[in-house]
């Protein structure tokens, strides 16, 4: 078991880290997340059923840790915007390479309702094919697409309104 672990985190671990870098923009909460992600997938490995990939699965659980470390920070009542803060005092928006148009299209895919926006996260920052991301929702591969392509029309129908 442990020599299957060290294989699949020899595999995954730099993927995983640049989606949930994606996520946060924080080099730092990236690695704990990283981290927390795959000690998370090994202690619950039991759950693993196969129905997806283990790039899927992985990135399922290091999106829900993500979120829980959001939370988390909001209860101690830390602003997100220093949450979003890299270890070099910069924040997230002034690592990104277009840091405006970056930031107008997270606050769009923030107002996204559920199921649109975490399948625009999962296609867009994952890179997961749309069979995995329909096996996470136990949907059809067409059923994501679909999903994907609504998301992706409701962030442009929504995007005059985050320029401004």
């Amino acid at each position: 078991m442990e020599r299957e672990f060290d294989e699949i985190y020899r595999k995954y671990a730099n993927d995983l880290y640049k989606f949930i870098l994606r996520l946060c923009g924080n080099e730092a909460v990236a690695m704990d997340i990283m981290q927390d992600t795959m000690l998370k997938a090994i202690t619950s490995i039991d759950k693993f059923d196969g129905i997806c990939s283990i790039k899927t699965y992985l990135c399922t659980i290091a999106k829900n840790n993500y979120f829980n470390y959001l939370k988390r920070a909001e209860n101690r009542g830390i602003p997100l915007d220093d949450v979003e803060q890299i270890s070099d005092g910069t924040s997230f928006e002034e690592s990104l390479d277009d840091k405006e148009q970056a930031m107008l299209i997270h606050r769009a895919l923030h107002k996204l309702e559920e199921p649109y926006r975490e399948i625009f996260s999962l296609r867009v920052f994952a890179e997961l094919k749309f069979s995995d991301i329909a096996a996470v929702f136990g949907q059809s591969e067409n059923w994501a697409r679909v999903t994907y392509y609504r998301a992706k029309k409701k962030l442009l129908e929504m995007w005059p309104a985050s320029n401004q």
